[in-house]
């Protein structure tokens, strides 16, 4: 420990800790706007500068360490000013179109300058002036906003692992782009949106689908059905100031049906669906001589992310579609049928918390009934700007269930959307079936939990060893496949997802700004919700789900039959990096 002053304050802090980290500690609010926990140190944007006793100059508190004896003044007039002042350099370079912004309301660099009471016009010059970036089939990009803060380029290069973008240019014309210029579509992006949660302005956003939402509700020719993915209830009531780790389920089905939907189903239902087809699928893998590891396949980040940079391992990937997609087949389908309706009528509406589900409605071998299996899919804050919209009172809303027959789930589906619960998941099943199917089969599998980047376990599954690994964050799944390409690891099976923590963290989640994310770990939080659910749950296995006995009953006849891969198994084929 280090005996420091802050604001003529003695406090005593451990050796190593940064000014930021201190001041933090001693409940004191330093603003900083480049700053990104454990990926983006840079002192660039010049916020956080503190005054230190006897520096000749401003100091960068989240790169300045402490030292025995230290004295930090962190608001004296001159850094107020300093600040202010950087904030209105800032805005003379930048695109002053607040009321009309995705992010009005939830901008970090709009709430510094409201917080310091700047003068948007006090500096005047000349603008960059560039054009959108709507290339990509998930996000645009607008640097005429950017602020040059490099927490998207992190994101890309640290957490993921993949840098498709940087910093291009120098000096005045510094800007954030790809290589060569390129369009963002033309490089190996994943479409995993963690660089449109990372940015703290309206520079990155995900391509708005609610029009087309809307559009499809209001025509009386089409049945619109919903489903709403695990993750997106443990995210979507922080839009509406409630607390992270807030499950709102009850409220966001009421949210659904009021904005006009015909049916409002949930993705849990889906996710046993998976499990089932995923679960038998290993088993005969493991039985007959399969492709090993097997590799779970449902963030479609993670299999974009492999078709592009390990084409080696398709083999490995799971041929099960994933909950969104096999949701959406099942819609035009069995749903279909019962309903009398053709397929063309019916539009599949996803909310996912994922912009590469963008991504995979689009993907080839996604359209069972021989039209798309999800037509549009929209992230959980597009709901909650349609929700908005609609004038719907969110703490008014009562708490209400989904719909049938697509809409019950068991505590099984309801952990997909945490890094892990796939692998368990798929585990309560498998071990369910080599145990005879006897009912006193394992449930918990705490060892592949919590928001590690990399996590492995050995179980003993109905006599049988299996070792497993579980991988969130491309960065962790880059380490992973080369662990067990060069033959220092080997696997029976695989769980990745391409974002930190899995869905409950995906780039289309409500965004929190750096003063949350640094100093609460909000995966961990909305897990919570999911893990919560299921441990209240009277039916935690994926096959104990009465609704998907019935679907295979009355449909597929059973896991991994013929029918069953016609409908809810997909292919994959190689990228080239670049077109």
């Amino acid at each position: 420990m280090v005996n420091i002053k802050i604001n003529g304050t003695a406090y005593s802090v451990p050796e190593g800790s940064t000014i930021l980290e201190a001041a933090r500690a001693a409940g004191i609010k330093i603003p900083t706007l480049c700053y990104l926990k454990d990926i983006n140190a840079i002192g660039a944007c010049r916020i956080c500068v503190v005054e230190v006793k006897g520096a000749k100059a401003p100091v960068a508190s989240c790169v300045y360490p402490v030292n025995e004896g230290m004295e930090i003044f962190t608001n004296t007039p001159k850094i107020i000013e300093s600040r202010k002042t950087t904030l209105e350099l800032l805005l003379s370079n930048h695109k002053k179109e607040c009321l009309s912004c995705v992010r009005s309301g939830s901008c970090e660099l709009q709430e510094l300058c409201n917080e310091y009471g700047v003068d948007e016009n006090n500096f005047e010059g000349e603008k960059q002036v560039f054009d959108i970036d709507t290339s990509a089939t998930h996000m645009t990009r607008d640097n005429s906003k950017c602020i040059l803060c490099r927490r998207c380029v992190a994101a890309c290069a640290v957490n993921q692992g993949i840098g498709v973008i940087g910093a291009n240019e120098r000096g005045f014309a510094t800007m954030i782009g790809s290589p060569f210029d390129m369009d963002l579509a033309d490089t190996a992006c994943v479409s995993c949106g963690q660089c449109i949660t990372a940015c703290p302005t309206g520079a990155l956003a995900e391509k708005d689908d609610t029009d087309k939402v809307l559009a499809a509700i209001a025509d009386p020719n089409k049945t619109v059905v919903v489903q709403a993915a695990p993750a997106v209830r443990a995210s979507l009531g922080e839009a509406f100031g409630m607390p992270v780790g807030t499950n709102v389920e009850g409220k966001m089905i009421a949210a659904m049906r009021r904005l006009g939907f015909d049916k409002v189903f949930d993705t849990n239902f889906s996710a046993d669906l998976t499990i089932m087809e995923e679960a038998h699928e290993f088993l005969d893998r493991v039985q007959n001589g399969g492709t090993l590891p097997m590799i779970t396949s449902c963030s479609p980040g993670w299999v974009r992310y492999c078709e592009n940079y390990f084409p080696e391992f398709i083999p490995n990937l799971s041929t099960c579609k994933s909950p969104q997609q096999m949701f959406g087949a099942v819609v035009k389908t069995y749903y279909a049928e019962k309903l009398g309706k053709d397929p063309k009528d019916i539009v599949s509406v996803s909310v996912m918390p994922c912009t590469a589900k963008k991504y995979e409605v689009n993907r080839d071998d996604q359209a069972a009934a021989g039209v798309p299996d999800v037509d549009i899919t929209i992230t959980t804050r597009e709901l909650a700007r349609m929700i908005k919209k609609a004038g719907i009172m969110w703490d008014n809303l009562p708490e209400e269930t989904a719909d049938s027959p697509l809409g019950g789930y068991t505590g099984a589906g309801v952990i997909f959307g945490a890094t892990g619960g796939v692998m368990e998941a798929a585990l309560r099943t498998a071990a369910w079936k080599l145990t005879g199917e006897k009912a006193d089969s394992p449930i918990d599998f705490k060892e592949v939990r919590g928001v590690e980047g990399i996590k492995e376990a050995t179980y003993n599954v109905g006599g049988k060893e299996v070792k497993v690994a579980v991988a969130s964050g491309l960065a962790n799944a880059k380490k992973l496949l080369k662990s067990v390409k060069d033959g220092s690891a080997k696997y029976d099976f695989i769980e990745i997802m391409a974002c930190p923590g899995g869905c409950v963290n995906g780039g289309g989640q409500i965004i929190q700004p750096a003063s949350v994310k640094n100093y609460t770990d909000i995966r961990e939080e909305r897990a919570k919700v999911l893990y919560n659910i299921d441990s209240a749950s009277k039916l935690r296995c994926s096959h104990e789900n009465p609704d998907i006995q019935t679907l295979y009953k009355e449909y597929f006849g059973e896991p991994n039959s013929h029918k069953a891969h016609e409908v809810l198994h997909t292919s994959y084929k190689a990228k080239k990096l670049y077109k």
